[in-house]
């Protein structure tokens, strides 16, 4: 489809260096869509990081397809159902606020090494960021039930209806992305 694109949406304390954006991104780029995926530096305050990705939102002529790992995937969700996209969440974040309240303090980026303070009023943003109903036609979930930081069945149950890989072992990371690029790709509109 002729200016369809892809918007990678990185998680908590990650960055356009994480391996699956990178990955999806070499993976369009040599098929010769480069400028048809874009994967930004997401601010760690939520308001900001939507901002970010709502004026990423307003520029090209063709649709976007979300593709979100983690937080990134919290995020999806709610861009998702307010501008009619569809999403790949990838161990998805879906209770967000309930799991970053515990990390309120002082962060590092994974990449970049840069520290910030994620605060109690982050949390309060990503409460308002909240998707309690979805349009299951929109999600193609993606899960490990290894994973160690979030519990999949979360997951599952929130996007009941939605398409849904449930893969055993893994971890948070979803160690087998690079399998289903083809399907993301795919599902995205590409």
């Amino acid at each position: 489809m002729m200016g369809a694109r892809i918007l990678y949406l990185h998680g908590f304390c990650s960055s356009p260096a994480s391996w699956k954006a990178r990955l999806l991104g070499r993976h369009l780029a040599d098929a010769g869509l480069a400028d048809h995926f874009l994967c930004p530096q997401l601010s760690p305050v939520p308001r900001l990081a939507i901002a970010t990705a709502e004026e990423l939102l307003t520029r090209g002529d063709g649709p976007t397809a979300l593709v979100g790992s983690s937080l990134g995937g919290y995020y999806a969700s709610w861009l998702a159902e307010k501008h009619d996209l569809r999403a790949v969440l990838i161990n998805p974040a879906v209770m967000a606020p309930n799991l970053l309240d515990g990390l309120v303090g002082t962060q590092t980026n994974f990449h970049t090494g840069e520290t910030f303070e994620f605060t109690a009023a982050h949390v309060e943003q990503l409460r308002a960021l909240a998707t309690p109903q979805i349009t299951p036609t929109r999600y193609l979930l993606l899960v490990e039930t290894g994973d160690e930081v979030l519990d999949y069945r979360q997951a599952v149950a929130h996007y009941s209806g939605s398409r849904q890989i449930v893969l055993p072992g893994g971890d948070h990371s979803f160690t087998r992305f690079p399998d289903f690029v083809p399907q993301i790709i795919e599902f995205s509109g590409l």
